[in-house]
């Protein structure tokens, strides 16, 4: 009943505006605050030990539209880490209040300053899009994510306050308590990645709890790459909206850009960042609709400017103006990284293309692995699947179905042809941060 009634007092909240000015403008009004944020940030850049050689003798002035970035050259991780601590910084140092970094999943760490301008500024950005997707004042907000050093815990928490809705910083792990929580003081609102989601629902599930009884009505979603399947899913088992989010440490954490209602697309806030689709192999720019990686120049941010990040994600713009009313570009579900991409019998494959079809079938549960392996001189394709236990009921003929069902379109998908592993629940190790979503032991052989 109080779930009911929860739905119906916030059903008022549809298609709300944190900041309806903005989020609306008018395209040129909105490329011309680009192009004159652009101009003060390329000033400020020049006052760092990186960007100040690079930018010698470029003037501001000589940027009059967003496209005239394209005379900057990139930023990459590796300029960051070279630049370790303080080489991009462009203020003085006692102006600085938060430094952040990020996780180093990949290498060493990269880390992010930040004054006062830029964490009302953040904040703002976080309001506006948890606004966006129609929550607000009223909702109790748990928000599972790693605090610290890692952005999405203060990010989406400052936000939440912002916004003025209850928030318990349960952070990550203590999947029990985090249920508690959640039944306790009838949380409405949740942030966490999409596969320790669906690992709370298995917790729940397993606790005698039907995720469906709980007050939630929406999640946040984020942190690693994840299908539109997925997204499904998790909507299913929970009975509530799930909305995708996009950010990196580098550009602030989460915030970036965002859905809104209409879960078409995420908006990219252009008043902030200006957005360039490369081709990640001759860096050339690719037109609307076409997939590539994304480049990503910070506009609105003082202590720590980033211009022309190569921020190694694979996504496109989407055409067209949303329904919402906002004007702000929208960018595709994040495909991949570039450095995710596997290479397997010369065939390019992404792994959330394998997590697709696997999420398409009713019959898998929440967790799978890829397995990359030799099989003599060929690459072997292994995808390790848990199934519901119903699944396992002694019928064979139906399991056997089903691994060929499953192995044909992974095949039809990404050309490759897996062999399917079955599992029960909870074989596999769960992660309470992002996601192992594939184990590649080629070079081990």
């Amino acid at each position: 009943m109080i779930n009911l009634l929860y739905k119906y007092f916030f059903l008022c909240l549809s298609m709300a505006f944190w900041d309806k000015h903005v989020e609306t403008l008018p395209r040129d009004k909105l490329e011309e605050l680009q192009a004159k944020r652009l101009r003060d940030t390329v000033a400020r850049a020049k006052k760092s030990v990186f960007y100040g050689p690079r930018l010698k003798g470029v003037e501001p002035t000589v940027f009059k539209k967003p496209a005239d970035i394209g005379s900057i050259p990139f930023t990459t991780k590796n300029d960051l880490r070279a630049n370790y601590d303080y080489g991009l910084v462009c203020v003085p140092k006692d102006e600085i209040i938060r430094l952040h970094a990020s996780s180093g999943t990949t290498g060493k760490a990269t880390v992010i300053f930040h004054n006062r301008h830029d964490i009302d500024t953040w904040t703002e950005l976080l309001a506006r899009c948890i606004v966006m997707a129609g929550a607000g004042k009223g909702d109790v907000f748990q928000n599972m994510i790693s605090y610290g050093l890692f952005t999405g815990g203060l990010g989406f928490h400052y936000g939440a306050e912002r916004v003025g809705m209850l928030v318990i910083p349960s952070g990550i792990g203590n999947t029990k308590r985090q249920i508690q929580l959640m039944k306790d003081f009838h949380t409405t609102v949740y942030h966490a990645t999409p596969s320790y989601a669906l690992h709370v629902s298995e917790e729940m599930a397993r606790d005698g709890f039907d995720p469906k009884e709980f007050d939630l009505r929406i999640g946040f979603v984020g942190a690693e790459p994840h299908s539109e399947q997925t997204r499904k899913r998790i909507e299913d088992i929970y009975d509530m909206d799930v909305y995708n989010s996009y950010g990196m440490s580098e550009l602030n954490g989460p915030g970036v850009a965002f859905e809104c209602e209409e879960k078409c697309g995420m908006h990219l806030w252009e008043d902030n960042y200006i957005l360039e689709v490369i081709d990640p192999k001759t860096c050339e720019p690719l037109s609307p609709g076409e997939e590539g990686e994304l480049v990503v120049t910070t506009i609105n941010r003082e202590a720590m400017p980033i211009l022309r990040y190569r921020t190694g994600d694979l996504a496109k713009t989407l055409e067209g103006r949303c329904a919402c009313g906002r004007t702000h570009v929208r960018i595709s579900r994040i495909k991949g990284r570039c450095d995710d991409m596997m290479i397997i019998r010369g065939v390019n494959v992404y792994p959330s293309q394998i997590e697709d079809v696997l999420m398409s079938f009713p019959e898998v549960a929440t967790t799978y692995q890829i397995h990359l392996l030799r099989d003599g001189s060929l690459d072997a394709l292994i995808v390790k699947v848990e199934l519901y236990p119903k699944m396992f009921d002694g019928d064979l003929a139906k399991l056997k179905k089903l691994e060929a069902d499953i192995g044909k379109a992974i095949s039809d998908e990404v050309v490759v042809k897996p062999r399917i592993e079955f599992l029960e629940p909870g074989t596999l190790p769960r992660a309470e941060g992002k996601a192992v979503r594939v184990v590649d032991k080629r070079c081990e052989m």
